[in-house]
């Protein structure tokens, strides 16, 4: 069966970093993502990145902070969380899209295309 298997997360003060990995399993992806979902909020998009070509597209409130990037022999993605503000705080969730083929980008960023996602972890930015 298909999994992913988060680790990391944790507290930190803001300004801090924290390093999240996402490893897959059961099968290989097109594209994955990481998604946040605060309390009261829906859960937002993060980042994506294709395994063909290892971009990040961001989200604007990430960019320039958050870097994703993926290891094919290890079958896992890893988002590197920098210069963190309160406003991070959430529980996050790797995810992979259940297409074999190309999808528009655009669509990526939509929670709707992931069909396997990871256990969520908590990531608490205090100041």
């Amino acid at each position: 069966q298909v999994q992913l298997v988060e680790s990391g997360g944790g507290l930190v003060q803001t300004g801090g970093s924290l390093r999240l990995s996402c490893a897959a399993s059961g099968r290989t992806f097109y594209a994955m993502g990481w998604f946040c979902h605060a309390p009261g909020k829906d859960r937002e998009f993060v980042v994506f990145c294709r395994w063909a070509n290892g971009r990040g597209i961001y989200a604007d409130s990430v960019k320039g902070r958050f870097t994703i990037s993926l290891d094919t022999a290890k079958n896992t993605a890893y988002l590197q969380m920098n210069s963190l503000k309160p406003e991070d705080t959430g529980f996050y969730y790797c995810a992979a899209e259940g297409a074999t083929g190309w999808t528009e980008g655009s669509r990526l960023r939509e929670e709707s295309i992931y069909v396997y996602w990871g256990q969520g972890l908590q990531v608490t930015v205090s100041s």
